[in-house]
């Protein structure tokens, strides 16, 4: 007998509605699945007022949990009448990200959902967001909610990269499609893949073609080009990808993906993402560059641990 699935949402310690609720809820709904809505609440103002002593300021923040407490339990209540499992919880604390892998270990989670908070590009740059943070450490499947025109995703699109120049990843584009058709079934939604690739930036000794210093040739970068094709459709053909459901576009994948995500109404877009060591984690990936320039939600896929 398979388990029930499971899918926690981490909501804002600011008692509003937001798209992610109604997201989460459709899903959880689709998939017969079990929610958990867990906040993690720190309010500055609150954790610092020098004015009260310690007792007073400890009763202040167990009766801002307890308000919250009582406000998700309002939410969820609808959502138990549409026949959803769910779950609330409130924890106070000033650093989540810790408590939120704490709490995918202790009880696993088919996907953690969460609104993706806006951000200034100074702010990122001075300051890891706490969704750059999950993004980097999270291993279950993270689903960042943009807009939500429709709760229930009608369009999914899922971002692969057949070629990559090692084997950390190879089993990450199955993974990544084998997600996307799990979601788009259960929520009988359309799906398209999509393969962005850039020539552009690619030199020969990449591949064992000379001098680094040399670019492509015209007549290199076709054979490239329909290597590239090949393995594009070989993917998707042992994924049970249909051959009008396959995009391969030229162009720099952020630009791309973008672009096509606006332009056909994409609710979802499925992506992977690469780990990170030293200062790698200063560059970034294709994903963390796209988290607050897409017009949509995003699906991102970890790689397995590496043993």
């Amino acid at each position: 007998m398979s388990m029930q699935p499971r899918l926690m949402l981490v909501v804002s310690p600011l008692m509003e509605h937001n798209p992610a609720f109604d997201r989460a809820a459709a899903l959880a709904k689709a998939e017969g699945a079990a929610l958990h809505i867990v906040a993690f609440d720190y309010l500055d103002g609150l954790a610092t007022a020098g004015l009260v002593n310690e007792q007073a300021l400890e009763q202040m923040r167990l009766g801002y949990v307890e308000r919250h407490r009582q406000w998700l339990e309002e939410k969820a209540r609808p959502l138990r009448k549409l026949g959803i499992d769910v779950t609330t919880e409130v924890t106070w604390v000033e650093r989540p990200l810790k408590e939120i892998l704490i709490h995918l270990r202790e009880a696993p989670m088919d996907a953690l959902i969460k609104t993706m908070d806006p951000e200034s590009w100074i702010s990122r740059f001075m300051f890891t967001p706490l969704d750059v943070q999950l993004l980097r450490e999270c291993e279950v499947p993270l689903h960042f909610v943009n807009t939500v025109t429709h709760a229930r995703p009608r369009k999914i699109l899922a971002a692969i990269d057949p070629f990559h120049r090692d084997g950390c990843y190879k089993d990450l584009n199955d993974r990544i499609l084998a997600e996307a058709n799990k979601l788009a079934s259960s929520c009988d939604a359309q799906l398209e893949v999509i393969y962005a690739y850039d020539l552009s930036s690619i030199t020969a000794a990449e591949y064992g073609f000379g001098n680094g210093s040399t670019f492509f040739s015209s007549t290199l970068a076709r054979q490239l080009y329909e290597a590239q094709g090949a393995t594009f459709q070989a993917l998707a053909e042992r994924n049970g990808i249909a051959a009008e459901q396959r995009r391969m576009i030229m162009g720099d994948p952020t630009k791309v993906l973008a672009s096509y995500a606006g332009a056909h109404d994409i609710d979802i877009i499925v992506m992977g993402r690469v780990r990170y060591d030293g200062l790698d984690k200063l560059i970034g990936s294709t994903v963390e560059s796209l988290l607050y320039k897409m017009p949509c939600s995003i699906w991102v896929i970890a790689p397995q641990p590496v043993d």
